[in-house]
């Protein structure tokens, strides 16, 4: 049982009536069932994702791997949310369509889609919108991050007619500083998060890379970049970050970027805001002094973000809150 489960499971003998009444309200990852779909055993297709991550990465054979790309997926499909209006986020899985699947900013996502694949036809009742999202929760996880408060319940839609308009994911860079900062802010509170929500999130970037075939971008941010830490905060506040001049002994010809003193690391415009604004740097300067803090704002705010947009079904009382 999870922590959850056991937090709200009832000490005394429910009536009789109410035992159906608790079961529908889904606290176990374990088993929730869609309407019209055979039911989900969570942990089997998290172990199935967990499988794939390492597969995968043992056929590359190059410290590259699934895990960042998963992040992304997951933080792509969500990402699109409005509070304005409530439209976007994860629900529906409509990076599977047009326009969304063509957007420059889910460029290379149809990696790990494809990826996902298998593992939708040995687990068809979970929706490809939790399926997308899953992933990058065990991408977290498996890579030491924190356990992430995830709950099935996506549905998905058969068209890309319902997709928001583009533009809505954050930009790396939007020429200027000010520019930037401004984006990131505006982006971030659309979707109804705090500055600190928008720093745990970058954190993120500890994992994976970015790739010149699809961003335009080259590099990891890391050393680690299949490790999940605050070494990301601490690089950002420790390392000198200079504009990236060559690469492989030409000159860099893609878009504005920093590098490290042994130019094998990369920040984005969008990453170096963090320690420009005085506000973000606070945020960093305490994640960098403990990691566990770091962990903990993530896990709330990712797991916030993955429920952007997905009308969940009512849940009905516990059976000793009837009276």
């Amino acid at each position: 049982m999870n922590a959850a489960a056991r937090l709200c499971a009832p000490k005394l003998a429910a009536p009789a009536l109410a035992v159906g009444t608790v079961a529908l309200f889904s606290l176990s990852p374990v088993s929730e069932v869609h309407a019209s779909a055979p039911p989900v055993d969570l942990k089997k297709v998290k172990d199935d994702i967990a499988d794939l991550i390492e597969n995968d990465a043992e056929k590359r054979g190059d410290g590259t791997s699934l895990t960042g790309t998963f992040v992304r997926l997951a933080w792509h499909c969500a990402g699109t949310y409005s509070a304005a209006d409530g439209s976007g986020g994860s629900d529906g899985a409509r990076m599977r369509f047009n326009p969304e699947k063509s957007w420059g900013a889910n460029a290379g996502l149809g990696v790990a889609r494809e990826a996902l694949e298998p593992i939708k036809a040995r687990h068809p009742g979970i929706s490809y919108a939790d399926l997308y999202t899953l992933s990058g929760v065990v991408a977290v996880e498996e890579s030491g991050g924190p356990t992430i408060p995830f709950r099935i319940g996506r549905k998905d839609m058969e068209t890309g007619e319902s997709s928001p308009p583009d533009g809505r994911l954050p930009a790396a860079d939007k020429g200027s500083r000010a520019g930037t900062i401004q984006h990131v802010r505006e982006v971030f509170h659309r979707m109804g998060f705090t500055d600190r929500d928008i720093v745990a999130l970058l954190g993120a970037h500890a994992l994976g890379r970015c790739h010149t075939d699809r961003s335009g971008y080259w590099g990891p941010w890391t050393f680690a970049e299949n490790t999940f830490s605050n070494e990301y905060f601490r690089l950002l506040l420790e390392e000198r970050w200079s504009p990236k001049m060559t690469h492989n002994g030409k000159p860099w010809s893609g878009p504005d970027q920093f590098e490290d003193s042994t130019g094998k690391l990369m920040m984005l415009p969008s990453d170096m805001i963090l320690i420009q604004d005085p506000e973000f740097k606070k945020v960093v300067e305490i994640y960098v002094k403990d990691e566990e803090e770091f962990f903990k704002d993530f896990a709330a705010a990712f797991s916030k973000l993955l429920e952007l947009g997905v009308p969940f079904a009512a849940v009905a009382k516990p059976w000793y809150k009837f009276w």
